[in-house]
Order: structure tokens, then C-alpha cells, then sequence
């Protein structure tokens, strides 16, 4: 399991084992004097029924877990919209939130309706998670074309704008180099002032950076490569220290508002057979992203 120590918050998603639990709190408390609580959220999948569905959420909320994330993905999956609906409203105290939406799929215009309603309808509850798309087979399938990285992030960073423009007082006139916008003013506004906390994850430095200055929530994660896949060379505790760098210096004075967001990429497992269950994680890297991994 790797650690990380962090200078701030840590918020993981994911429903973890004990092992992960343990060895992130252990590690924070020995190396951080002065930090904020630990939040943890957890992603519920694999339900096909509204009941099972349910059932998760209010356990997720039972359980203590501060927030539930959803991914947002076109794949056999509830959207993410529906189920952040459902979701507040058979829970009362759990924030809800994604991890994270495609920019690529929702114009901003239309998310921000969207999300400035789920916002009210849960009492100001939601955590707005964005991503600049990374799935490349997604994108093929639907017939979407799959940009180089400098411009999804560029287009993710006029979306952002615009949604925080329409989610403030007043109307907002916006001209990009991806979007137009006249005139809005008319649409609803969040509870959450002045707006609900954005959160922006990812692995290249531009994309820190701009996370780093823009959103509310940074998350490190594996670097996507141009071809689609991850590049989990990263993922190493110097790896995830040298990102979280890049976010100190291009926060600045605000890094201390920050929190920093991490996650499992395989879940843990609290096991006495330790070598099979190593190799069966070693299995499902090479799977996943190609990687060989020694004894």
C-alpha cells in the first residue's frame, strides 16, 4: 500500500478496506502538525435496481462517510445526474458528488442548470467533481471527437468559468474560444455560496496547475497518456509527491484552503495470504494499464 504524506486534507474515494484506512491516517498523523479532520467518500457501482441502489446509499450515510461520488462514464452504469437525485433524497446528511463529469458531454450552460438544482433540491449538499475526458473508446463509440490533452483541459477551464459565472448574481457574457454565452440570468442559483466547492483531479502538470488555481478540491491521480491509458509510473509516493509540489507552488497563498484528494486505484485487501493476494493486484495492473510488476 502506498502512503502519502500530505499537507492537508486527504479525501478518498472509493470504499476502502482497513488497510488503506490505517496506513493513510497512521502515516498524516506522524508527519502533519496542524490539519483538517479527514473526509472520505465512497463510490457506489454495480447496482441494477433502485432498491439495491438505495440500500447502498443510506449504508454509505450509515456508515459515516462524509460524501458518495459517482463516475461518469457511457458504459452499464446508472448517470450520474439521476443518481445524485436519488441520492439526496434518501439521505439527509451525506454530500453527494462525482468523480467526475466529462466535460466533453454536457454543455455548461446545461450542467450548471443542473447541478445548481441538485444543489438545492439536497439542501446544499453537492460536490461538483469535473474532468476533461480521458476514456478514448467512450469518445470512438459515440462519435465524439477526442482532442489532444492542452485543449480538453482549455475547454474544461471555459466551462468552469462559465458554470461559476451563471451559479454568481447577475448575468454573465462569456466568448471563448469553445463556448459563447449572452446574457443568462434567469436560471437557478446554488445554495451553496458562492457556489458548490468544485473539484478537479488529474496527473500532468497543466492540468495541476489549473486545479491548483480553479478548484476547490485538487486530486492527484495517474497522468493520461496520449494513447488513452494511465501511466501509473506516477502513482509511486515520489511520484505523488513531486504533483503535489506542482500544486503548492501554483496555489500559492491559497493551497492552505485546499483540500487534496486521493484514492486507491486497486482496493486494498486485509488477507494472511499475502503473496497470492499481492499477485492478484500485480494481475489486474498489467490488465488495466500494461504495467509489470516484480516480486
Amino acid at each position: 500500500v502506498t502512503t502519502l504524506r500530505v499537507p492537508n486534507q486527504v479525501r478518498v474515494g472509493g470504499v476502502l478496506h482497513a488497510v488503506v484506512l490505517y496506513t493513510l491516517h497512521r502515516t498524516l498523523f506522524v508527519t502533519i502538525t496542524a490539519m483538517r479532520p479527514f473526509r472520505f467518500a465512497a463510490g457506489v457501482r454495480s447496482t441494477q435496481t433502485r432498491a439495491e441502489f438505495v440500500e447502498a446509499i443510506r449504508e454509505v450515510e450509515r456508515l459515516g462517510y462524509s460524501s458518495v461520488l459517482f463516475s461518469d462514464h457511457l458504459v452499464d452504469q446508472f448517470a450520474p445526474i439521476s443518481a445524485l437525485s436519488v441520492a439526496a433524497t434518501v439521505t439527509s446528511t451525506l454530500r453527494i458528488g462525482t468523480f467526475v463529469f466529462n466535460n466533453d458531454l454536457r454543455h455548461p450552460v446545461v450542467l450548471a442548470q443542473e447541478l445548481a438544482t441538485l444543489d438545492r433540491l439536497s439542501d446544499g449538499r453537492l460536490e461538483i467533481g469535473m474532468g476533461a475526458g480521458w476514456n478514448v473508446p467512450e469518445y470512438e463509440a459515440a462519435g465524439i471527437p477526442y482532442d489532444p490533452g492542452i485543449t480538453r483541459i482549455d475547454r474544461l477551464a471555459e466551462s468552469m468559468t462559465i458554470m461559476k459565472g451563471l451559479f454568481a448574481d447577475g448575468p454573465i457574457d462569456f466568448e471563448g474560444r469553445f463556448y459563447r454565452v449572452k446574457g443568462f440570468e434567469d436560471l437557478p442559483r446554488p445554495i451553496q455560496r458562492p457556489h458548490p466547492p468544485f473539484f478537479v483531479g488529474g496527473g500532468s502538470p497543466k492540468l495541476l496547475r489549473f486545479a491548483a488555481q480553479n478548484a476547490d478540491i485538487v486530486g492527484i491521480a495517474p497522468r493520461v497518456l496520449p494513447d488513452g491509458k494511465a501511466d501509473v509510473r506516477g502513482c509511486t509516493l515520489a511520484g505523488s509527491e513531486r504533483k503535489i509540489a506542482i500544486i503548492k507552488e501554483a496555489a500559492g497563498p491559497r493551497f492552505d484552503q485546499l483540500e487534496i484528494n486521493t484514492y486507491p486505484s486497486l482496493s486494498g485487501k486485509v488477507t494472511d495470504q499475502a503473496r497470492p493476494a499481492a499477485r492478484e493486484v500485480a494481475d489486474r495492473l498489467r490488465r488495466r494499464y500494461g504495467v509489470e510488476l516484480s516480486e
